[in-house]
């Protein structure tokens, strides 16, 4: 067993939500523990700011174009996060050796290998006097890889922990469903396959934000009491597969718009997107245990719908012991880790990407 080190992994995903922060005790390769997870939300004023820009920069250049709001947006997300930080080391009393900072994602297109996370890792290793690992996806980018998902090695590590305990049998998927679904298939052999497959919450929330005073369709219950509009519905899944069909892309939220469903009613758009939704995730999982992870668990609706698509049986990760909020956050921390040590943090199988890369801007400003 190599040195143990103690790392706490910062998420703020493409829900925009708020930050998800998770401190983990590591040796960056089979020995983990969680010693604290934290949810740390965003104000109304800053999650609408990070909205608007996300809705600006829909080609790379708009970066250059809304460079001074996004400066200043960078300043105001590296606070938040640096106020996340003390907070949650100032209640854990737990001394870490470093951060890692995945950032507030605001576009990403691998195809011309650019990706922006807004955090700037200079100013959170000055403001915490903590050495800053950032910027997880540029050397995965450099090696033709599409920089996303990066969390399927934690994911992997799960499963070797899960199946020692003896509460899994190999093969499993980790379903994550956030603003983007991505799945990690894991076979007898702790062999790993990643990708994104689509939606997860993105485009219902979009929905619900735009149609209504909520942030989200809570247990799904606005699209209960909706009605698919099948013909529509038809026509946006011939699409998405048309545009999406057997490419190996990671996805970001504003590859896909809710323009499809509209004229419809709130119950009825929410109904119809759910969905579509479920239709696309439910696709790609083949006949192994499914354990689902991220925020998009919670809506029953939509975790109900997948279910009736599949015969494999779905189960919340928590089940396994683990809180399915936090599993992207400790996997940053645990990336973080590895790469402090220089290994790997994605492959082939899971990026795209050449050869197995590690990753990570390593940062000390104090």
């Amino acid at each position: 067993m190599g040195k143990i080190y103690t790392a706490l992994g910062l998420m703020s995903g493409t829900s925009m939500d708020g930050v998800d922060a998770s401190i983990i005790k590591s040796d960056g390769v089979i020995e983990y523990s969680i010693k604290k997870d934290e949810y740390f939300e965003y104000d109304s004023d800053l999650r609408q700011k990070i909205i608007n820009i996300r809705e600006k920069v829909l080609v790379i250049d708009d970066l250059k174009v809304h460079s001074d709001e996004i400066k200043s947006l960078e300043i105001e997300i590296t606070l938040f996060h640096a106020n996340a930080v003390n907070k949650i080391l100032e209640s854990s009393k737990v001394e870490i050796d470093f951060l890692g900072f995945h950032g507030q994602t605001i576009f990403h297109d691998p195809k011309k290998r650019i990706t922006k996370q807004l955090g700037d890792g200079n100013m959170l290793s000055k403001l915490t006097k903590k050495l800053v690992i950032y910027d997880f996806r540029q050397n995965d980018l450099k090696n033709d890889g599409q920089g996303a998902p990066l969390a399927p090695i934690y994911h992997n590590l799960l499963a070797k922990t899960f199946k020692k305990k003896g509460i899994i049998k190999l093969p499993i998927i980790i379903l994550n469903i956030g603003g983007i679904a991505n799945i990690t298939s894991i076979n007898e052999n702790y062999e790993m396959t990643s990708m994104d497959i689509g939606p997860g919450n993105c485009l219902i929330d979009k929905w619900i934000i735009a149609n209504s005073d909520k942030n989200f369709d809570k247990n799904g219950d606005v699209a209960r009491l909706g009605k698919i509009n099948k013909f529509i519905l038809e026509q946006a899944i011939d699409s998405f597969y048309y545009n999406a069909a057997n490419k190996k892309i990671s996805f970001d939220v504003n590859d896909f718009d809710i323009s499809f469903v509209k004229g419809l009613s709130l119950e009825d758009g929410a109904a119809t997107i759910t969905e579509l939704t479920a239709d696309i995730i439910s696709k790609k999982l083949s006949d192994k245990d499914i354990y689902v992870c991220g925020g998009g668990r919670k809506n029953k609706h939509l975790m109900d719908s997948i279910q009736s698509k599949i015969k494999n049986k779905i189960s919340q990760i928590d089940n396994l012991g683990v809180d399915g909020n936090y599993i992207e956050s400790q996997a940053f921390a645990y990336l973080a880790i590895r790469s402090y040590l220089q290994l790997p943090i994605s492959f082939p199988e899971t990026t795209g990407c050449k050869k197995p890369c590690t990753g990570g801007t390593i940062v000390k400003n104090f």
